[in-house]
């Protein structure tokens, strides 16, 4: 079974509350050379990038990071998503706009990715937006439609958070609009999951927790939408930021920990990639939680975790 890695290039994080900016600006040539790095002598990384899509925006709106399709090249892909941010929920464009994208990036896209974190109802996600759910399927049906009559190869999904919420019924009401033609198009479903972030896990737990939310998504959540095991799972944003009380070494620790963990998995829960979030620190002085998430420091010096992850790439890309 083949096993993609990739990762976020940028140094800037979404949170509850909106984007924590970089301190200093991107420097498209240290992240060409970081990627190369990493990729090593593996075939290819995914560059994953994202483009916002809002009632009359040009399908060509700038990416995050900018101008993705400079760091491609030597088996370098991008990973795109298409995030629905249309506050009225409006979806007259949105289809044109998936298929433009289609269009003008299918050249080098692996990945397309409509909608982020459609079922986490957050201000700063698509899951606040009303309709995102039509969106999702409109979406993923136009692209695969678009990138069949294009002849392009490009693997057509959707991404969601984990949810234990019993009352939830995100996965209910997506079986509810998925028909024929959505099942028919959908390559992959992407899993977006911060172990040991958010809720501090107690010691020696972090690779059962991984293997129980990773199943529970395959098996559980999955199914409820009709998805079948047939589709692979991407694991599409993971990582663990160092900060006051989070050391470089435990952040290395954990990537070593759940990646291996992921792999372990890809057999029987038909896994078939992994990307980290993210490159490079937002700010590597500062105390939030969001502020030091990357494999760099805000300089670009590397973190223990940078060569973890290069190391990583090598040994288990397949």
């Amino acid at each position: 079974m083949t096993f993609t890695f990739g990762i976020y290039p940028g140094a800037l994080l979404g949170s509850d509350t909106g984007i924590v900016h970089p301190v200093s600006p991107d420097q498209p040539e240290r992240i060409t050379t970081a990627l190369r790095q990493l990729q090593g002598d593996a075939p290819t990384l995914l560059v994953r990038a994202y483009r916002p899509y809002t009632a009359g925006v040009a399908p060509d709106a700038p990416s995050t990071p900018a101008d993705p399709v400079r760091h491609l090249g030597e088996g370098r892909r991008l990973d795109l998503v298409l995030t629905f941010r249309e506050p009225t929920g409006e979806l007259e464009g949105w289809v044109d706009f998936v298929r433009t994208t289609v269009r003008t990036d299918g050249p080098h896209l692996a990945m397309l990715q409509l909608c982020e974190e459609p079922n986490l109802d957050m201000p700063a996600l698509d899951g606040s937006m009303p309709n995102v759910r039509q969106a999702l399927v409109q979406g993923v049906i136009a692209a695969k439609e678009e990138a069949r009559a294009r002849g392009h190869d490009i693997a057509v999904g959707f991404n969601a958070v984990p949810t234990f919420d019993p009352v939830d019924t995100f996965w209910q009401d997506l079986g509810a609009l998925a028909d024929d033609r959505f099942h028919r198009s959908l390559d992959y479903v992407g899993l977006d999951f911060f172990p040991d972030v958010f809720r501090p896990l107690p010691v020696g737990q972090l690779s059962e927790a991984v293997a129980v939310v990773v199943t529970d998504f395959r098996n559980t959540s999955l199914p409820k939408a009709g998805i079948s095991g047939s589709v692979p799972i991407h694991i599409c944003e993971n990582g663990w930021p160092t900060g006051p009380d989070r050391t470089e070494q435990r952040q290395a620790e954990v990537i070593e920990n759940v990646i291996r963990t992921v792999a372990g998995l890809r057999e029987d829960l038909n896994l078939t990639g992994y990307s980290f979030f993210d490159l490079r620190d937002a700010n590597s002085v500062g105390t939030g939680l969001f502020d030091r998430f990357g494999l760099l420091r805000d300089d670009y010096t590397p973190k223990l975790a940078f060569d973890t992850y290069r190391r990583l790439i090598q040994e288990l890309t397949s």
